[in-house]
């Protein structure tokens, strides 16, 4: 496919379902990680300062009937990054999604994908590319039937194992 849509256009576009798999221990750098990690937490009453257009686009779906699942497989002790995505994944429950996470050490025997990935409806996965310290490098799109029934069976099987949210403790 020679044009990618946004993030934002591909979920108003699901009608079913989007799961999205994370399996790096720390991501590019990121203002709100680094406000963290220097003490600052999220007031989360005053939802205006947390919440972002990419909340409103769960939401949003969510609200149409769009079932959103996230899986993170993650290392153990965790990094300050995970540290930091586990406290903050309260936003993205309050926007409607399902998040669990999975032990790597509880994933060495599950075939995994080589990247992270978004994939709606079942149908048609984006997947992102980043280099090895974290920094975005691109994402593409993949409709082929075959390569995303693989990736959607992978992220069942990481899901099944995988510990939700509220019982995933890090230290």
């Amino acid at each position: 496919m020679s044009s990618i849509p946004e993030f934002a256009e591909l979920l108003a576009n699901a009608r079913k379902s989007a799961v999205h798999l994370e399996m790096r221990d720390a991501y590019y750098s990121n203002p709100r990680f680094e406000a963290w990690r220097d003490g600052h937490r999220v007031d989360w009453v005053d939802r205006a300062s947390w919440w972002r257009p990419f909340h409103q686009d769960i939401a949003d779906a969510v609200a149409r009937g769009v079932v959103i699942r996230r899986a993170r497989i993650v290392s153990e002790p965790v990094t300050d990054y995970i540290r930091w995505e586990h406290y903050q994944t309260r936003a993205n429950l309050e926007a409607g999604e399902q998040v669990r996470w999975l032990p790597r050490q509880r994933a060495w025997d599950l075939l995994l994908p080589g990247s992270d990935l978004w994939i709606f409806d079942g149908r048609l996965m984006r997947v992102h590319h980043f280099s090895g310290d974290g920094e975005w490098v691109s994402k593409e799109l993949c409709d082929s039937p075959a390569v995303v029934d693989q990736h959607a069976a992978a992220f069942e099987r990481i899901w099944e194992r995988a510990v939700p949210h509220d019982q995933y403790e890090v230290e």
